[in-house]
């Protein structure tokens, strides 16, 4: 298989997961600055979660690019880790209807650990059937953000039954250290963009 059906079906996926979370915010019904204050918990989360959903799609830009050939291993790991994220928007959606309550904090927690798990099950997929000699392996080895990544998930996972605004901080910190792009994988793939 070509990789770039993988990679047109997985960028069709991460839009429509996109378009999904915007669609859940509905126009206010009155006509005053004042009628979209209820929306601002709505936005706030389809903020962090549509920084999330890019973070994961440019990182999976540059993983697919080093990617020479494509077997059922690399498209069943791509259809997991697809999986997780398209549970984004409903976990999004309860965050905003209800305020950053502890359960919403909690699901979105879980959802956000799962999909980085899943993406590290690719990423390794993906090095395995590239080989020892891979560049993507070279610069994966001390994988410092992925790590402290999964570490603060479960801090927010654990702190959103007794504080949701601390989860919170938890998850906004991880999509603050994946906003700065890896240089280490981007520098490898970028003289061939």
């Amino acid at each position: 298989m070509n990789k770039g059906r993988l990679e047109a079906f997985s960028d069709g996926v991460l839009a429509i997961i996109i378009t999904i979370m915007i669609l859940e915010i509905k126009a206010p019904a009155g006509h005053e600055f004042a009628d979209l204050k209820p929306l601002i918990p709505k936005f706030l989360s389809y903020i962090l979660s549509f920084i999330y959903v890019g973070i994961y799609w440019n990182n999976h830009h540059y993983l697919l690019h080093g990617l020479s050939k494509v077997n059922g291993k690399i498209l069943w790991s791509n259809l997991h880790f697809l999986f997780w994220l398209s549970l984004i928007p409903v976990s999004t959606a309860w965050m905003g209807e209800h305020n950053f309550q502890k359960p919403a904090m909690t699901l979105y927690g879980v959802i956000l650990l799962l999909s980085a798990i899943s993406y590290n099950i690719l990423q390794h997929t993906i090095m395995c059937s590239e080989g020892n000699d891979s560049a993507l392996k070279k610069v994966l080895k001390k994988d410092f953000k992925g790590k402290i990544s999964l570490v603060l998930y479960v801090i927010g996972i654990t702190t959103a039954f007794y504080n949701q605004w601390v989860s919170g901080m938890a998850y906004f910190i991880v999509a603050m250290l994946w906003l700065i792009p890896d240089k280490r994988i981007e520098g490898i793939f970028a003289s061939n963009d």
